[in-house]
């Protein structure tokens, strides 16, 4: 488990290139036949990638202890969006198939998981985010199809996107955790631009489609202050409420975003206009 500190603003203000990615990138979100694990902090989310090859792998007794529990979901929820080819997520003796950019959600309370690829050839690469919970919700398996799907956006502000809500309350109840993907149309390259803050939940950003010998410019820090990280095929980014959160590519990618906080409403932001930023 990689732990990483909260970060003041005030602080980031004095991290150089290196210091910036170190406190706030995961630069390897995925490797073969193992379990990534990054825990943040801030508001305590746990972020990863799961990519089972020819055997099984399972979150052991030993994370939970850890984080202080018996086992890892005992005081936590869990948000899953499969990346790669077919896969199955045993969840206590119950299996759930998971497709390729279809999720699955899991309450708090669960207590054995195991993650198999129906094929090692074209494993199933699951992307997770996980929070601490204070209450129970059933585990749901979300479609595409079921998702909320919104489409934003124009060419002529190279920012058109179609965003898929898996985890909202739309969709299915959780307690803090929300989550879903979002793609850029063929020439754009901008995402969440103009910018925004929310004070009341943090959030991670997690790329991919992006493609050999391209890169997004992750911009984040205070908006009269801005920072920017180079950003490369299924990294991550860690961004706290203080920061904004916005993108631009070199090509069109796609990005999942994960929030946890005091609440879920998705419009629940502090809007900003490009000519304040600096």
């Amino acid at each position: 488990m990689d732990v990483r500190q909260s970060i003041h603003s005030a602080h980031a203000k004095q991290l150089d290139t290196e210091g910036l990615r170190s406190e706030f990138l995961v630069p390897e979100v995925f490797k073969p036949g193992e379990i990534t694990m990054t825990y943040s902090h801030i508001d305590r989310i746990i972020l990863g990638g799961i990519v089972p090859l020819t055997e099984k792998l399972v979150f052991s007794a030993e994370l939970g202890k850890q984080i202080g529990t018996s086992h890892f979901l005992e005081r936590r929820e869990i948000g899953f969006i499969n990346l790669g080819g077919d896969g199955v997520i045993d969840v206590d003796g119950t299996a759930y198939e998971i497709g390729n950019e279809e999720a699955l959600y899991v309450g708090k309370g669960a207590k054995v998981l195991t993650y198999a690829s129906k094929d090692a050839r074209n494993p199933a690469k699951f992307y997770y985010n996980s929070v601490p919970a204070h209450a129970v919700f059933p585990i749901k398996k979300i479609t595409s199809a079921q998702a909320e799907h919104v489409s934003l956006g124009s060419k002529e502000t190279c920012n058109e996107r179609t965003i898929c809500k898996f985890l909202v309350p739309a969709v299915l109840e959780t307690c803090q955790l929300t989550m879903g993907l979002t793609r850029l149309a063929p020439g754009s390259v901008w995402n969440t631009m103009p910018s925004h803050t929310h004070e009341r939940r943090m959030e991670v950003y997690m790329y991919f489609d992006i493609v050999e010998d391209n890169a997004v410019f992750h911009m984040m820090g205070e908006p009269k202050e801005t920072r920017h990280i180079l950003v490369h095929n299924e990294q991550a980014v860690i961004s706290p409420s203080w920061s904004i959160h916005s993108g631009v590519g070199t090509k069109a990618y796609t990005f999942i975003w994960g929030m946890t906080g005091e609440n879920q409403e998705f419009t629940d932001m502090d809007h900003l206009k490009i000519s304040d930023l600096r």
